[in-house]
This record gives structure tokens, C-alpha cells and sequence, in this order.
């Protein structure tokens, strides 16, 4: 987010929208949720680069591992305050 978010944007659709349009990186946007689609204060953001990959399911299990890396560490933070929700 904020680049592939939006209504209908979700699972490899996201990682083929990245493909298609090439961008240069991809990543994770972990954030609160409130009342609009994908909006929401900002917790972390991570990228990596796409480095030529031109197939949505690997580009997937590469964003995947983002996620398993740091939603815990996150979270974590935001349970302990080290984060705070305003």
C-alpha cells in the first residue's frame, strides 16, 4: 500500500498487478484498519525488491515471508506499546 491496494486488490492479484505495471519493488504495509478500504494509520512498511520476477505465486511466497518475518514483531509492539494506535 498505498500503490496496489483497493477494492479487488488481495491474494496473487496484487502480486500480478506488480508484475504487470513492473514496478521496481513490492512489500508488506502492516497498518490499523478503520472505516475505508485499505486506509489506516501506518505500523510498518517493508520492500523488497521484485528483481525481474514475472510470476505472481513466486513474487507471493517471497511477500508471504515478509509478512511471517514481521507481523509478530509488530504486533508485539503494538500489544506492549512500544506502538501506539493515534
Amino acid at each position: 500500500l498505498p500503490a496496489f491496494g483497493g477494492a479487488g486488490m488481495y491474494g496473487i492479484r496484487v502480486h500480478q498487478a506488480v508484475i504487470e505495471a513492473r514496478a521496481v519493488e513490492t512489500g508488506i504495509t502492516i497498518h490499523l484498519v478503520d472505516g475505508e478500504y485499505d486506509r489506516g494509520r501506518v505500523l510498518a512498511q517493508v520492500k523488497i525488491p521484485v528483481e525481474g520476477t514475472t510470476d505472481a505465486a513466486i513474487l507471493a511466497g517471497r511477500v508471504r515471508n515478509l509478512e511471517h518475518e514481521h507481523y509478530p514483531r509488530v504486533l508485539n509492539d503494538l500489544v506492549w506499546g512500544r506502538l501506539t494506535k493515534a
